[in-house]
This record gives structure tokens, sequence and C-alpha cells, in this order.
């Protein structure tokens, strides 16, 4: 079988098909279980419902602060298992794998299963249930990435939970065991210890240790007070029996609990693909070469999201497939380099749905100084504005790292409520490059709104503002 286009993956690979290939014939290649890729079935869209619940049930415990008497009664986890998957997130992948099928897609062949290349632009896949051979004119591999399990779990025999299916438990544990200390650790200790788990964090490094220094060192100390910690510890050897999964660590601590989530990072998919067979070329860290417009080593065949981005974001991937899609087109019709669109990687920000919630975008402070620049730095506390006020907020902070001779924002990191929201903003003055002078004074600032936590950061950098 042979078509104009193949695709490997159904998450930002599966938008790769628009009006102006309709008459062009299209296979989608997808083995995982639900379809849709990860961020809509085990990633960012179900994991920030649960957050919502976490959050909604952490005001409760936590409202005497404000003068209320509220209290968390527990969590009916099957009521919230529910609503996340049954009624929104499987329906959204049913309906997504039903439309690809139905007669509203008559150019697209959906492959279900596993695939990998044979040769050149060939590849082995399975069509209703039987072995096919395929081959494409143009390939896009958007065949994402899985959770990294380190050996002394994998060899272990115990059983261990991952994003893929900790959010799918028939019954919430009472207790669960969490290794790891980046954002899929983080977010789900809060939504675990929130809802009434008792969460064990174990990490061979601080938590967040990416971010800049003021502000992991910042939440290392809120993580420490929450949740019982054991940092800068690693696994010796884990067993099990019926009911739960013990631990022992490097120091001899011995750690048991009725669950165990590994979140100890992910892992690209192009070592599924048999790769080499196709001369498409991998980092040593297990990415796919990609040059600036996402073209692979192999002729006529791109790569995009987690299996090639060094950025394992959805929004990365979505922005690489808009370059991809149309560097591919452009390509097609013989349009030199000059015409092409580099992949998307300038000022790309990230945030952590954990609590309390944090956003960057840019520099840190120490990658500021190092890069050259002459930096002036401003901490801004979400307490010493109104709004911080009103939340009775004692830990949100704003951080902003700035070029003294140019005004420009070179790094923006908050810590607190609605970062992710607040840090759009700055996401923007950085994506425009617009001077902080001007940003500061130029526009209105709502009062008492919480963003001016931000203004009241810009105006205490070392710049020179206008007087009006």
């Amino acid at each position: 079988m042979h078509f104009d286009y193949i695709i490997i993956g159904s998450g930002s690979g599966n938008s790769f098909p628009t009006p102006e290939l309709d008459d062009a014939s299209i296979a989608i290649i997808d083995e995982a279980p639900h379809f849709g890729g990860t961020c809509l079935n085990s990633g960012c869209i179900p994991t920030k419902m649960y957050v919502v619940a976490a959050d909604t049930a952490h005001s409760a415990a936590s409202s005497e602060r404000l003068g209320i008497r509220t209290t968390f009664d527990g969590a009916d986890w099957p009521a919230i298992v529910d609503r996340v998957f049954s009624n929104r997130i499987d329906l959204i992948s049913r309906g997504g794998e039903d439309y690809r099928r139905g007669d509203e897609c008559p150019n697209v062949t959906l492959f279900r299963g596993h695939a990998e290349f044979t040769g050149p632009k060939t590849l082995s896949a399975t069509l209703d249930g039987e072995p096919v051979e395929i081959t494409g004119d143009t390939i896009i591999i958007a065949a994402g990435s899985r959770p990294s399990i380190p050996p002394v779990i994998a060899e272990s025999g115990v059983p261990y939970l991952t994003n893929e299916d900790v959010m799918r438990l028939p019954e919430q544990p009472e207790s669960i065991t969490i290794l790891g200390g980046g954002f899929i650790a983080m977010e789900f200790a809060h939504v675990f210890e929130s809802l009434g788990t008792h969460v064990r964090l174990v990490n061979r490094s601080p938590l967040l240790r990416h971010l800049d220094d003021d502000i992991h060192e910042r939440f290392n100390a809120i993580a420490q007070s929450r949740y019982e910690t054991h940092i800068g510890r690693t696994v010796a050897s884990a067993t099990h029996d019926e009911h739960s999964v013990t631990l022992t660590l490097d120091d001899g601590t011995s750690l048991t609990s009725s669950a165990l989530l590994v979140a100890t990072g992910r892992v690209p998919n192009g070592d599924r693909l048999n790769l080499a067979a196709a001369g498409i070329d991998m980092h040593d860290n297990g990415r796919i070469v990609v040059d600036d417009f996402g073209r692979t080593t192999a002729d006529g065949v791109w790569a995009l999201g987690d299996v090639s981005s060094p950025h394992m974001l959805k929004h990365v991937a979505n922005a690489e497939l808009r370059a991809v899609r149309h560097n591919i087109l452009h390509a097609a019709n013989g349009s030199a380099d000059s015409d092409l669109v580099a992949m998307p990687h300038d000022h790309v920000p990230s945030a952590v749905f954990t609590h309390p919630q944090i956003a960057t975008v840019g520099m840190t402070q120490a990658e500021a100084r190092d890069a050259g620049f002459d930096v002036t730095v401003k901490i801004q506390n979400y307490g010493d504005v109104a709004y911080g006020w009103a939340l009775e907020d004692q830990t949100g902070v704003v951080k902003l790292i700035a070029d003294k001779k140019t005004g420009k924002l070179l790094g923006a990191h908050y810590m607190g409520p609605q970062a992710s929201t607040l840090i759009q903003q700055l996401i923007t003055v950085m994506a425009f490059d617009l001077d902080l002078r001007e940003v500061a004074r130029g526009q209105y600032w709502i009062h008492p709104a919480l963003p001016e936590v931000t203004e009241n950061a810009i105006l205490g950098l070392d710049l020179d503002f206008p007087d009006m």
C-alpha cells in the first residue's frame, strides 16, 4: 500500500491533515491503547483535571487563614475518575478515532498497532489485525515518548504505576511512594496529598532542580514541610507483597506504601521504530536527529514532538507541527530553505501545576550571567501587593531577570497562585522583544488585581523608567 503521507503517532501529528490535503492519501499509525496522544489521554489534560480537584480540596483544608471554617472530608475517587475519563477524555479519544475512520475523512487510513521501518520510506504496520507493508512519499514521525523506568525497578518485578495508568486506579491508595522530582512527580504529589493519600517522595537530587535557584530553593522548603521527603537518595532494592511495595534506599531506609509511582522522566520512542533501516539518525539521548526545519537524515522523512524535540511540551509539539506542515508543503513546491520556517524554540515557557503553581520562561539568573549580560534582578513577593493580602499569601514570588543596558527581559519565574496565567504577559514581552521600561508605564495595571505583582517586579528592576 502506498500513500502520499504517512504519520506515525496520533498526538500532534493527528493535526497534520488540513483541507489543502483533502486530495492526498494519508495514513495515520498509532499503537497506543487510546487514540489522540499522551497529552489527551494520560498527560497534561487529565492531570490538570485532577489538579483542579486537588486545588479545591487543598483550599478547603487551609481556609482558616481567611477566617473561614471549612474542612476537607475526603475524596470520591471513582467519581473523579469518571468525571475525567468516562465523561470527558475517553469520549474525546473515541470521537477522534471514529472521525478518522469515518466518512468525513475518506482520504485517511488509520492503522492501529506497532509500526517500524523496514527500509527507506517503507514500514511494516497492522491493518484490521493483519500485517501489511506500506510506503509513503513523505513520512512524519510524531511517535512521542514513554515513561523512563529505572533498572532497579524494572528488574525487581514489583508492580509500579506511571502517568499512563495512575489516574485510572479503581481506588485511591492510602499511601504512595513517588520516585522522581520533576514536573510529573510534583503534580501527582500535590494531587494525592490534597486528596488524602500519604505521599513519600524519593529523588536523588533537589526537586525541580532545573528551576532558577531562588525558586527551586523556596519550593523545596515548601515541599519538605508538606510531604515525607527523601532527597539525595537512590533506590537500592524493591520488593512487594499482595498489598504494598517496599523500597530500600541507599542509606538503608525502608519505605512501604500501598502504591509506587515512577516519575523519573520520559524516553523518546524513536528507538522502537528501527530507524537505522531507513537511514534515520538518533542522538545519544534517543531523540531523532532533525535539522532546523524538522528534516531527519533520511530524504522525505520529518520528525516533531517528543520523539525529536529538546522540549517535551505539548505546546512545543503543536508549534513544531505547524512549522513542519508549512515546510513539507513548501518543499514539495520546490521552495528554497529560505522559504522554510525554523523549528520554533525561542522563548519556550513551561508550567508545573503543583502547589504552589510554578511557571517560567527564558533564562535563570545563573544562565544570564554566564551568557555575559549585565543583569538586574528583582524578587517580588505576592504578599506585598493588595491582592496578595486578600489571598493571605506567604509563599508566592516573582523573579525577573533583565539586561540593564537594553531594558530587555531575559527571564521570568513565577511561583504562586495563577502563575501559569500571570506569566503569559511576560511571554508576550519576550516574544515581541519589548522594552520593560515601556511595558511598565505604557499601559494600565488593574488595581488591585494580581498582575500588580508583575508591575511591581518590573518597577523594582534597576532600570531608568520614564517619569510618566
